[in-house]
């Protein structure tokens, strides 16, 4: 029998363990003569294991870095300084104290902030510059100084835009919000909440009853272009003044009046020297509570969420106090005889009427995602007999991410024609109204937007935007659920032309057809370059171009000199375009959309500044979808730069197209011919949705299959882009061919300027 080996006093690593026991496993049936030499082995593997838990017990006894505050203090203090503009006896104060105290209690000490109140450590624009750079932790600034490096930020400066208090704090604390504090990332930010300092009202030496009473006033202002603009609507002058100089400027009647909250007015006195207060709720002062990019991203996880969990928290306790006060403030102003006087449903409605185009006239600054998320809330808050009356359309594209000029070109010219429409008395006697989602360039969130869309009673038909692969998507779907699918941008053949077993077809285009198109841009590009590259996205869109296009140079004699495929996001231009000078290529046929054809052409100046030739260009309109001239910044005059349109209002003085301009100027805000976001979205959108009512006129109904029979039908029709004979047929559903086709480029003042046509 074996000896008994003695039991070790320490558990053994599982791998020591089993190494030993086959050790002593093989020990066991060697001679007797071998038992020293066993124990020997054994002594030193017991010294090995020794020596394994000392250190295992040396490491445990070190103090770990804890996982989450308050489960384990540390010796080191996180010290945040914290600044804003408001007095200590301020709601705003008051909260941001409480912030610091929660913070320093839920952190065991580890944080602690300290607040500095009523700008000691500089005013609003300098404490923001401060944070940007890391110098400043925390600011509290309000949204209209923000707007400065955050022009979204003036969103809740539309006046007269929230109905009330409640819708607005919805806006604020749900997506519009998320949105717009996400906007602050790219200026070294991190947002965390709205505060806020309440509704502003006017004040000013005479009644203000309606937007007459402006006339001739002049009125201290934030810098705010949306605020500023609201004056000049109503015929005063905004002057710019820091709110702290506010009160002797009104004393030295440098300015008539002001607008402010309650705790603006009463803190600062400006009721000593002013006469009538105007309780207007015309818009809302909000503070948007942020921490440093740098300093946020130096802080553990653990620090990062408290930060923005207890500024979150304190939302509800910072706007009670805020109106609790507000009783106060009022009380105190009225009793220093000031006049107040509250707007009445009829005068609400005169300012009102004033700047019903705001949101429209500024959706491409704040955000056509913010703007039409706000809307769909608005709508889903209204009567529902209401709603009934209306003949909605719905609209889903690109309005976050890459495709955001090209989707907000499409929805001003669907809005343009719905506005002209509804003047002359709408469809069957009902207003038309278009429904927007963003569908963020995500495939599956088009499909689900496509499909909430379409379950929606009102809505009679869809219209798509930019991007091939989810307008042909949508087709599919707008087959399966039978209803009309306007198409007034994506050029992928497949979209119309598609081979879906259901019949009859529901998608109809005004829009470029890329089995046209192709031919099209590589037929130009032979005649006015000679051998060419071709530079293709990697989609359903770059490939279909692929196809009709190499077919037309081949059977042309002349075929491609090279072919590159590049993914969407692609950054590494240099590569590409040594391959295609080295193909002998004399110029490129480009199918990419904006930021990566700008990437390219950008990429192409610069090796220009080595001596490389700079390659003519002529590419398909994915470029201008977003803002092409600010990603691609200043052009040179020798680039030879063309862009596939159908539509212009540069050399085109048709009676109707300069209608439809002075329209534009009044519904949305004054452009030169040239300026348009989007040219093409805008009148091919423009010219579907008066193509759409005329088929619901004809059809007599909503019924989605009687309408999509009438358009098939219809005749004659002088829309933008060109005089429709026949626009669509039972077996045709793209109104547009190659004869619409023509090449622009962009002059010196940036406008897309028609080159042979």
């Amino acid at each position: 029998m074996s000896p008994q080996h003695p039991v070790l006093p320490f558990l053994w690593p599982d791998e020591v363990l089993r190494r030993a026991r086959i050790v002593v496993a093989l020990l066991d049936v060697v001679q007797l003569g071998m038992a020293h030499l066993k124990n020997i082995l054994i002594g030193i593997l017991f010294l090995a294991a020794l020596i394994f838990l000392v250190c295992w017990l040396a490491r445990s006894s070190i103090t770990p870095h804890p996982t989450s505050l308050g489960k384990e203090k540390t010796t080191t203090t996180i010290r945040l300084r914290f600044g804003h503009n408001s007095p200590v006896d301020s709601a705003l104060h008051v909260a941001a104290q409480k912030f610091a105290d929660e913070v320093r209690q839920k952190s065991l000490e580890k944080v602690q902030i300290t607040v500095h109140p009523f700008q000691e450590l500089g005013n609003d624009d300098q404490m923001l510059e401060m944070a940007r750079q890391g110098k400043l932790d925390i600011i509290l600034t309000p949204t209209a100084k923000m707007s400065v490096a955050v022009p979204a930020m003036q969103y809740a400066d539309l006046p007269f835009y929230f109905p009330s208090r409640e819708i607005l704090y919805r806006m604020l604390d749900g997506e519009p919000g998320r949105l717009l504090l996400e906007k602050l990332r790219p200026i070294g930010l991190e947002g965390i909440a709205f505060w806020e300092n309440g509704f502003k009202h006017f004040t000013a030496n005479r009644p203000i009853h309606n937007p007459k009473d402006f006339k001739g006033l002049k009125i201290r202002t934030m810098k705010s272009r949306i605020i500023m603009h609201h004056f000049e609507e109503m015929g005063a002058t905004p002057i710019l003044i820091d709110f702290h100089a506010t009160r002797q400027a009104l004393a030295d009647k440098v300015v008539d009046g002001e607008e402010n909250p309650l705790v603006a007015i009463a803190g600062m006195k400006f009721y000593e020297v002013q006469s009538h207060l105007t309780l207007s709720s015309h818009g809302y002062l909000g503070y948007v509570l942020a921490i440093s990019g740098p300093v946020f991203q130096n802080l553990d996880n653990d620090v990062r969420s408290l930060l923005a969990a207890t500024g979150r928290e304190l939302i509800p306790f910072e706007r009670a106090e805020t109106q609790r006060r507000e009783t106060q403030f009022l009380e105190t102003i009225r009793q220093a005889g000031v006049t107040i006087h509250t707007l009445t449903d009829a005068e609400r409605n005169a300012f009102t009427k004033i700047t019903a185009h705001f949101p429209r006239q500024y959706e491409s600054i704040i955000g056509s995602d913010i703007i039409s998320k706000t809307e769909e809330f608005f709508r889903s808050g209204r009567a529902k007999g209401e709603i009934k009356r209306e003949i909605a359309v719905g609209f889903d594209s690109d309005l976050s991410a890459v495709g955001i000029q090209a989707s907000l070109g499409i929805k001003q010219g669907a809005l343009l024609a719905m506005e002209e429409i509804n003047l002359s008395g709408g469809v069957l006697g009902n207003p038309l109204v278009l429904l927007s989602r963003d569908n963020k360039a995500v495939p599956s969130v088009g499909e689900q937007n496509f499909i909430e869309l379409a379950s929606i009673p009102e809505v009679v038909a869809i219209m798509g935007g930019m991007f091939s692969n989810i307008s042909e998507m949508q087709s599919r779907e707008a087959q399966q659920l039978a209803i009309p699918y306007l198409v007034p941008w994506a050029a992928a053949a497949a979209i119309v032309e598609h081979d879906h077993d259901q019949e009859p077809n529901f998608t109809f285009r005004i829009s470029a057809n890329d089995r046209l198109a192709g031919p099209f841009l590589a037929g130009a590009a032979i005649k006015q370059i000679g051998k060419v590259a071709l530079i293709l996205e990697n989609s359903s869109w770059g490939r279909g171009n692929y196809a009709s296009m190499s077919l037309f140079l081949e059977k042309s004699g002349q075929p491609s000199a090279h072919v590159t495929w590049f993914n969407r996001g692609e950054t590494h231009w240099s590569p590409i375009l040594d391959a295609v000078r080295k193909s002998g290529a004399q110029g490129i046929v480009l199918v990419a959309n904006s930021m990566e054809g700008a990437a390219m052409i950008k990429t192409m100046i610069s090796d220009s500044h080595r001596g490389e030739k700079l390659l003519p260009i002529i590419s398909h309109w994915g470029i201008i979808g977003g803002d092409f001239p600010s990603l691609a910044g200043s052009l040179p005059a020798d680039l030879d730069l063309k862009i596939l349109q159908t539509f212009s209002l540069i050399k085109k003085n048709e009676a109707h197209s300069q209608y439809v301009l002075d329209l534009y100027n009044r519904f949305f805000h004054p452009v030169k011919p040239g300026q348009l976001l989007s040219p093409v979205g805008t009148a091919q959108a423009y010219d579907l949705i008066h193509l759409l009512a005329k088929a619901i006129a004809k059809a007599g109904t909503t019924d989605r299959t009687s309408i999509r029979t009438a358009l098939e039908s219809l005749e004659n029709h002088s829309g933008l882009v060109k005089h429709y004979t026949t626009p669509f047929t039972p077996e045709r559903h793209d109104a547009l061919d190659e004869a619409d086709y023509f090449l622009a480029r962009f002059n010196s003042e940036g406008q897309l300027i028609p080159v042979d046509r």
